[in-house]
């Protein structure tokens, strides 16, 4: 199983860099970002790609609304040949409030849109060109779009969760990337949709990429009450509020993993029995760069067995 950390968007890219070069350090094989409106993604993994070799690197993820195949491709395919093929991007959906607050777009019709975004994404990062016209957005190719020192296609990943999205990423996406969906709800839900839906449209099993909140500490109590603050935010969407209940929790806290080396790494295992592929740990910080640090070493240790 491959072991992973997200990085906070909230420090200077220097920063960045040395956190994940003493991730990378202690074992840990894989380094995410989020997309917001501040930092790029994929040109902060391409930079920390570059200056941590062998580390792979993914964004997680862009949402669809407001960019267009064609300029994604270039990013990935920027980051992909940047790190020697190291690079993993994530897509998503976005929210209604994110999507028409900060573009100024209507939310409409996502699934359909992310069908369509997928469809010409690959054909891109496949073949370097595109000649897609849907109902929602066109993507051809008067000039050439593949990068060169692109050796292999960069892997597309989907933040999917509910049953019409893990369809089409079945379909189209090469795995997804769940956050706070527990063991529950990727044995009893997630993991049987998805790869279901990949069966039938004949492509290999999916990647799942498990984003967990953890942290390896002693002092549990004011890491989950920091950790009850910080994960409040998901609370307010739909489909997060979906996936926590049919993990068997009733807050976003309730699926995090937090306590001592056994106890995180129980919760590990519990995941890879559930289905996971691979396992990324969200909000390491929260307890303090030690417990980050000690986090890390654990990680790095599960990723050697």
């Amino acid at each position: 199983m491959t072991i992973g950390a997200a990085f906070s968007l909230q420090n200077p890219i220097d920063t960045v860099v040395r956190q994940a070069r003493q991730a990378h350090e202690a074992g840990v094989r894989s380094a995410w970002f989020g997309q917001t409106f501040a930092y790029d993604s994929p040109t902060l993994a391409a930079v920390v790609g570059r200056e941590v070799p062998g580390l792979q690197v993914g964004t997680a993820a862009i949402p669809v609304f407001g960019r267009h195949p064609l300029i994604v491709a270039g990013q990935a395919q920027t980051a992909q040949a940047a790190t020697g093929g190291r690079y993993h991007l994530g897509l998503a959906l976005g929210t209604r409030h994110l999507t028409e607050t900060g573009f100024g777009i209507p939310y409409e019709r996502p699934v359909a849109r992310l069908r369509e975004f997928l469809t010409a994404l690959r054909a891109l990062v496949e073949t370097g060109s595109a000649d897609f016209h849907g109902e929602l957005l066109t993507a051809t190719t008067p000039l050439p779009a593949a990068v060169p020192g692109v050796d292999a296609p960069v892997p597309i990943l989907v933040a999917a969760m509910g049953p019409q999205a893990l369809r089409v990423s079945g379909e189209l996406a090469d795995g997804i990337l769940p956050l706070l969906a527990g063991p529950r709800a990727l044995a009893e839900h997630i993991v049987p949709a998805v790869t279901a839906a990949a069966e039938a449209a004949g492509r290999p099993s999916p990647r799942i990429v498990a984003f967990v909140p953890g942290v390896v500490t002693d002092d549990v109590e004011r890491v989950r009450e920091r950790a009850t603050e910080a994960l409040s935010f998901y609370e307010r969407f739909p489909s997060y509020q979906r996936v926590i209940e049919l993990s068997g929790a009733t807050r976003a806290v309730g699926v995090a993993a937090i306590g001592d080396e056994e106890t995180v790494a129980a919760e590990v295992r519990r995941y890879r029995e559930a289905g996971a592929t691979e396992v990324v740990f969200t909000a390491t910080d929260l307890g303090g760069e030690a417990d980050q640090r000690r986090t890390w070493r654990l990680l790095g240790e599960l990723a050697k067995g």
